[in-house]
């Protein structure tokens, strides 16, 4: 789908795509090897999606490409022609943050922030497919987020809580028995 091959005075070959990104249609020229990566950062300034090893080994780049959770930095741009991408920039609607957003933030499961946008993103997608996952489900999806600050605890107890309708530790999913501590 590719709309024009465009060749520069050097003999550079360039292509002029388009990416659907969170609902845009958006036209930008790129070389045959740019990675969506740094076309999403560099060219759209969307700066959500973080570069960390650029290997696809820790998640940091994860956007959803027509709903799946992929590694930008494995993507070539031109392969992400014509596709819909959702990036961490396109979760909240009218400035309201996602249910995924809200747990993330109230159960403490955003520490330096760096892998969060990943994170949000492939829980998103898992809560997309499967509404009410279990925990190993959970772990499963956010397998390839790699999270140098915490043990995964919180950013779990936040994805399954955003999958209950729980948005905040204080709202129990099963009621108390009389006397039970808090």
């Amino acid at each position: 789908m590719i709309n024009r091959t465009l060749t520069d005075k050097d003999g550079v070959k360039r292509y002029l795509i388009t990416l659907n990104v969170n609902g845009d249609a958006r036209t930008v020229l790129v070389k045959g090897n740019a990675i969506l990566a740094n076309v999403l950062r560099d060219e759209l300034n969307l700066t959500g999606t973080k570069k960390g090893c650029e290997l696809g080994d820790c998640g940091s780049c994860t956007i959803l490409l027509e709903g799946k959770p992929v590694d930008s930095c494995m993507v070539l741009a031109i392969e992400a022609d014509g596709l819909e991408i959702t990036t961490i920039e396109g979760v909240a609607v009218n400035s309201k943050l996602d249910a995924i957003q809200e747990a993330m933030i109230n159960f403490a499961a955003v520490q330096c922030g760096y892998c969060t946008p990943g994170m949000v993103l492939s829980a998103k997608a898992l809560l997309t497919r499967n509404p009410h996952p279990t925990e190993p489900e959970v772990r499963e999806a956010i397998s390839g987020n790699l999270c140098r600050c915490t043990g995964y605890v919180h950013i779990v107890e936040a994805v399954l809580a955003a999958s209950e309708g729980r948005l905040s530790p204080g709202e129990h999913e099963y009621p108390r028995e009389e006397g039970a501590a808090i």
